[in-house]
């Protein structure tokens, strides 16, 4: 998997064991498990700041008991001065992931789920510019892989740049969703150095969730009343998308990057968009295909751009892998 090279002297760049199969292991069932996000949110009956707060609230009440009993030391850790800045990481990864559910999950119920899964896609562009801000340079092959996967990801869904004034609000969401992203998914890059992924996955979804509650009861969101099936949505949502989905991501950012990560996100894309033609008859383009394969091509190329020994072997003190 591709690693930024190294930045400038006494940069703050993490560091990273050797690849593991679990870690690939781990993308995949979380690539299959968010593709079912989109459908989902433009399939529920309610708002979307709701459904956002309710598969963060639940998520968070699931993994809550086990960083308790299990990660009571690192919790102990993060009130002490050595711990400060990870916490830090924690609760900022929180509140850019609020950002990204803010504005993302509106998006798939203003425009097509095609479009809105296609446009957060542009999260590893924005990647890019945050591992080249953080002084650490991608090999130039990443970069141009990076493009030609985010433009097999706009063609191969299908993105419609609509002219009615709801689609257009739908797009420019999605897009701001994909930047929000990239900033949550470098912050938890920092944060997963030294934290499990329970207790980072606890912390950030808590934040995540009191930001989004905040947000609907100065916005006036309705939070409950909800039927039968918009609940088995959300249901969905927390165990699919969110639970399998972005905890996994965030298990393996722990040895593969954010940028590899924000590009293998993509593959969502033609996902969500398989199961929005299933399920709620949002038929793809024949003229898709084409693009489905250039997003393969694309993510191969960022993926194999990264195949070469890594620079740095991991400190005695970090130990195996966490969980």
């Amino acid at each position: 998997m591709p690693t930024a090279s190294p930045g400038p002297a006494g940069a703050d760049e993490p560091v990273r064991p050797a690849s593991h199969p679990l870690s690939g292991a781990a993308v995949l069932l979380a690539l299959l498990a968010v593709s079912s996000s989109a459908p989902l949110i433009a399939f529920a009956a309610a708002p979307a700041l709701a459904l956002a707060f309710w598969r963060n609230i639940l998520a968070a009440a699931v993994l809550g008991p086990f960083a308790l009993l299990r990660r009571r030391a690192e919790l102990r850790l993060l009130a002490t001065a050595a711990g400060r800045r990870t916490a830090g990481y924690c609760v900022l990864a929180g509140l850019a992931l609020a950002a990204h559910f803010a504005t993302w999950m509106p998006s798939a119920q203003l425009t097509s789920v095609a479009a809105a899964a296609a446009l957060v896609g542009t999260q590893p562009i924005w990647q890019g510019l945050i591992a080249l801000g953080q002084g650490r340079r991608l090999p130039v092959a990443a970069w141009i892989g990076i493009v030609v996967a985010v433009l097999g990801a706009g063609w191969a869904t299908g993105a419609d740049f609509g002219t009615s004034g709801r689609a257009f609000a739908g797009d420019l969401l999605a897009v701001l969703g994909g930047l929000a992203a990239a900033v949550y998914t470098a912050l938890g890059e920092r944060a997963r150095v030294t934290l499990s992924t329970t207790t980072y996955t606890t912390i950030c979804y808590g934040v995540c969730a009191f930001a989004l509650l905040v947000g609907c009861l100065l916005g006036g969101v309705r939070l409950t009343g909800f039927d039968g099936p918009t609940w088995l949505a959300i249901l969905g949502l927390v165990v699919g998308a969110q639970l399998l989905g972005h905890s996994m991501f965030s298990y393996a950012l722990r040895r593969i990057s954010a940028t590899t990560i924000s590009v293998l996100i993509l593959l969502e894309a033609p996902g969500a968009a398989l199961i929005a033609w299933v399920w709620l008859g949002q038929l793809p383009r024949a003229a898709a295909l084409p693009g489905l394969g250039l997003l393969l091509v694309g993510v191969a190329i960022v993926v194999l751009s990264g195949a070469r020994p890594a620079r740095r072997a991991v400190p005695p003190e970090a130990g195996p892998l966490p969980s």
